[in-house]
């Protein structure tokens, strides 16, 4: 079972959600700014601590080592919890899945997996599992979610290079991408990348106003 901690709407009849999904070694507490950044009071956010303990911090799975356990068992957790969210009447087309880092592999490991279409998916610095077996297996809800995935050119943990070939094949495969590349280290790029997100999640919800 994961651990996490849901900040409410303004609205408390507001079905409308943002799952996130801390990097490595950090934990909820990294991203308690992110609701008042965002700035969508109409959103709920459920922001959720990764099963392993790493450091002070968690991590969703080895890393460096020998990474496809965590993965697999991660994606399960995340699959259950969006079963268990939808249960308690949170719609699968309602809930916005996104991550910094590892988060961001999680977020589209779950999100491209999962049998059920969501409001979006949003994928900051990281890269994608497994890239060719995914590939070769994506269903038509796969194709038919939505995806931001943003990434630095000055990354020196992810390659730039490495995740935009990586989402540029997802892309030719008929995913629905939006692809954003900023100046930044591995970090998010102030309120210009916050806009960005903002706008795509927004986007997702077109009754709303944001």
């Amino acid at each position: 079972m994961l651990h996490g901690e849901l900040i409410p709407a303004a609205d408390p009849n507001s079905r409308r959600l943002f799952v996130l999904l801390h990097g490595l070694g950090d934990s909820l507490e990294g991203w308690r700014w992110f609701p008042g950044a965002l700035r969508l009071p109409w959103m709920n956010y459920l922001l959720l601590n990764a099963p392993d303990e790493y450091y002070g911090g968690y991590s969703w799975f080895d890393f460096p080592g020998d990474s496809v356990p965590g993965i697999h068992r991660s994606r399960q957790l995340l699959f259950e919890l969006l079963d268990d969210l939808r249960a308690k009447n949170f719609p699968a087309d309602q809930i916005t899945l996104g991550g910094f880092s590892q988060g961001c592999l999680m977020s589209l490991e779950t999100g491209l997996h999962y049998p059920h279409r969501l409001a979006g998916i949003v994928g900051i610095s990281g890269w994608v599992f497994e890239l060719e077996k995914l590939l070769s297996n994506l269903t038509s809800v796969a194709r038919s979610q939505r995806l931001l995935v943003t990434h630095g050119y000055f990354d020196p943990l992810l390659p730039f290079a490495d995740t935009r070939d990586q989402i540029q094949r997802l892309k030719s495969a008929g995913l629905n991408i939006t692809w954003r590349e900023y100046p930044k280290e591995h970090s998010v790029h102030g309120q210009e990348e916050i806009s960005a997100i903002r706008e795509f999640v927004c986007a997702g919800y077109p009754v709303v106003d944001g």
